[in-house]
């Protein structure tokens, strides 16, 4: 039975963004549940962190390393004991919860999933055909995956080996590797989150450059 959750959110120059993002969390806490949030604040120059501390554990990193490594600091900070019984959680500081994230995550863990990968809704998206082009994209029963809203259990992430030192795709990369060591997975389009609808990201070929590829006119 999981016992506690611990979220870890990756922010690099959020200062904007961030409280939103853990005020949302603390509004997705169930009452009964223990749940840690840490926030790494990755070779931030504003006010990322400062804002983030009266609302979050924070790691502070000045070393250049790619996200895949600074999503497992958080990790390793967060990670209760017994691992078994901790379910890690995974977002970004673009993004807002939905009120039952946490608990439609529980609800699966508790019947015996071992990890999950939640939608996510692109905010404020203003083109109803730049839509429906990220649609099929953003579908949760196709199994793509993302670092915006993604669970497993802490032992299965240790077992796995956690988060590779990847820029791009260390979300895919997890899941795939937990699918492959022949855990229990599952999507959900239940509790999604809503994430940033900018084109210029932090992560090379992160989420905004594939809307920013989205935005761009299509050939003749």
């Amino acid at each position: 039975m999981i016992r506690s959750v611990a979220v870890v959110v990756p922010a690099r120059d959020e200062q904007e963004t961030i409280v939103a993002c853990l005020l949302a969390i603390h509004a997705a806490t169930p009452p009964t549940v223990d749940v840690t949030v840490c926030v790494v604040a990755d070779r931030c120059r504003d006010n990322t962190a400062a804002r983030a501390r009266p609302l979050a554990d924070v790691v502070v990193n000045l070393d250049d390393r790619p996200l895949g490594t600074v999503r497992d600091l958080g990790v390793e900070r967060s990670l209760t004991t017994p691992a078994e019984q901790c379910w890690v959680l995974t977002t970004d500081a673009d993004s807002t919860v939905h009120p039952d994230w946490i608990a439609t995550h529980l609800a699966l863990a508790d019947r015996g999933v071992h990890a999950v990968a939640g939608g996510v809704h692109i905010a404020d998206w203003p083109d109803q055909r730049l839509r429906s082009r990220y649609r099929d994209f953003a579908h949760p029963r196709r199994e793509r995956v993302y670092g915006a809203n993604l669970g497993v259990r802490g032992d299965v992430y240790r077992a796995v080996g956690g988060f590779a030192p990847l820029s791009t795709g260390e979300d895919q990369h997890l899941w795939d590797r937990v699918k492959l060591a022949g855990y229990r997975m599952r999507t959900t389009a239940e509790a999604p989150v809503t994430t940033s609808a900018r084109t210029r990201g932090r992560a090379v070929g992160g989420l905004a450059d594939l809307l920013a590829g989205l935005r761009a006119p299509r050939p003749a």
